[in-house]
């Protein structure tokens, strides 16, 4: 393969409010933290566990202005974006390292809040794209087949 992809997709949960900084010049960066949970039954014990991964969300401009607006703590959001690897040196002389979530797309999951406009959710792309075809919906077969599906 000759190309290669650096695509993530995330639904998850906020972790603190959005904190946006602002440039000379208008531009403005938002960054927030996003919890992703995996649950699972452990074999052995039978109990369930939950663990939870936590990630560095980067919003730019006019979305991270969106963000700011109508996310808060606990929302619930979908984000598409890219992996960037981030280095930087640290008031103590040491380099520190993060990999954040550069956010290209985002889809708010969460019902707004009460006395918000009527609990529609919202999506902003944060780059001209033509809409998307999917093209003639597949019919539905209403007669039961015979099939080895477990479902």
């Amino acid at each position: 393969m000759s190309g290669t992809l650096n695509k993530v997709m995330l639904i998850g949960h906020l972790g603190d409010e959005v904190k946006i900084h602002y440039f000379e010049g208008g531009n403005c960066i938002a960054r927030f933290p996003l919890a992703t949970n995996e649950s699972y039954t452990n074999r052995q014990t039978g109990e369930k566990v939950t663990t939870t991964d936590w990630h560095n969300i980067v919003v730019r401009n006019k979305a991270a202005e969106i963000c700011e607006k109508y996310l808060s703590k606990g929302d619930k959001v979908y984000v598409e974006g890219r992996l960037k690897n981030r280095q930087w040196q640290g008031e103590d002389g040491n380099m520190r390292y993060t990999t954040e979530v550069h956010v290209q797309d985002f889809t708010f999951l969460s019902t707004k809040k009460e006395g918000m406009d009527g609990g529609q959710t919202s999506s902003a792309p944060m780059h001209d794209e033509p809409a998307r075809s999917t093209g003639p919906a597949a019919p539905v077969n209403d007669t039961e087949e015979d099939d080895d599906l477990p479902f």
